[in-house]
This record gives structure tokens, sequence and C-alpha cells, in this order.
């Protein structure tokens, strides 16, 4: 049973996904940019701003998780699982997250960074 509660597991989840969704918006940057595109810049800024949205996201749950001394930290992967730590108020958790789950949520948050973002607007 963990101690944390949902609004702090959320941030947590937060510093743990958009670091992953970071790496592949960077990865699909390079590739627009090497591609032989006609029009490689509407997509080149599409990226570059869902890129910008989740960087200023990370930085405010990076700032939330300092201000409220909680610390995440990767411990171990393998091909199933990766394991993170959480100290939460004195208290140390580790938590398994199943790879294909961490892979599917990464791949929600980028359809909701790329496209579902711009349609709550």
């Amino acid at each position: 049973m963990t101690r944390i509660p949902e609004k702090d597991r959320n941030i947590i989840e937060q510093a743990i996904y958009l670091p992953m969704v970071i790496t592949i918006l960077n990865r699909d940057r390079l590739v627009f940019e090497k591609s032989p595109f006609k029009l490689r810049q509407p997509y080149l800024d599409l990226v570059e701003e869902a890129l910008t949205v989740v960087q200023k996201e990370l930085a405010e749950a990076r700032r939330y998780l300092r201000s409220e001394n909680i610390k995440v930290t990767e411990v171990n992967r393998d091909e199933a699982f990766t394991m993170f730590s959480f100290i939460y108020r004195g208290y140390e958790e580790h938590h398994n997250y199943f790879n294909p789950r961490l892979r599917n949520k990464v791949e929600e948050l980028l359809g909701y960074y790329l496209i579902k973002r711009l349609k709550h607007k």
C-alpha cells in the first residue's frame, strides 16, 4: 500500500513519463529534419510547439517535487519492468512499471501533446 496521495503520485508519474516524451519528440524532430519532405516546416513547428509545452510541464512538475522534497529515481530496468524509487516525506517506496505500460502511456501522451491538446484550445 502506498503512502503517496493520488495528486502527488500523478506529479511523480509526470516526472517519469515526460522525459520519455521529450526524448521521442527530439528523435522525431531529427527524422523530420533529415527526411525528404517538400514542406517540412509545418511538421517541425508542430513537434517544436509540443516539445515546448512538455518541457514547461516537466519543469513545473520538477519544481513541485523539489518544493515538497520528493525524489524520483530509476533503480533498475530489464526487458519487462522498470523499477523506480520514490522518496516521499522520509519514506522510500519502490514501484515496478511494466515496460509496455510505460510505452503505451508515452504514446498516449504524445497523442495528447501533438493533437488533442490543440483541439481543447
